[in-house]
């Protein structure tokens, strides 16, 4: 049985699926009452299963008549794709952030998940034994190394 954060990112993905389009738009109140959850729990969706790692932007309004505004970002163009997350990344990433890269990458099929799991062992805290700022700008510099060569292969 799936839990529900799982049942709430499969709907909101059908829905992309449905309009065809590259940007849904959602009120948070009907999405909660239709799965019967508090609303904080759609929150903790959006904000770890959709985003900018994950190849989508979020535009969010609160209040009566608020909405959450998911934008795929473009990930045919696999350069465009590429970039984004190249600036996403900076100077430093931390764990979770490059676990989220990753994720995007292996479900926009860049990478199979032999090389995801490979990827993830080579950034893992208990891989790069140090502090924890040194840790994250290691981190980020072989992603940065890393993405160029996914787009080239």
């Amino acid at each position: 049985m799936h839990n529900m954060s799982d049942i709430i990112e499969q709907y909101i993905k059908h829905l992309f699926e449905e309009s065809n389009k590259d940007v849904v738009e959602i009120q948070r109140a009907n999405i909660a009452q239709r799965f019967d959850c508090v609303p904080s729990q759609l929150n903790y969706v959006i904000k770890t299963r959709f985003t900018n790692e994950h190849g989508y932007e979020i535009e969010s309004k609160r209040g009566g008549g608020g909405y959450i505004r998911i934008t795929k970002v473009e990930t045919k163009d696999t350069k465009g794709y590429i970039d984004h997350l190249l600036q996403i990344i900076g100077d430093s990433i931390s764990q979770q952030q490059a676990h989220y890269v990753i994720e995007g990458l292996l479900e926009n099929q860049y990478i199979t998940i032999r090389e995801a799991k490979m990827i993830l062992a080579v950034v893992d805290r208990d891989t790069l034994r140090m502090d924890v700022a040194a840790r994250d700008i290691v981190r980020a510099n072989i992603l940065k190394q890393l993405l160029p060569v996914i787009n080239y292969y």
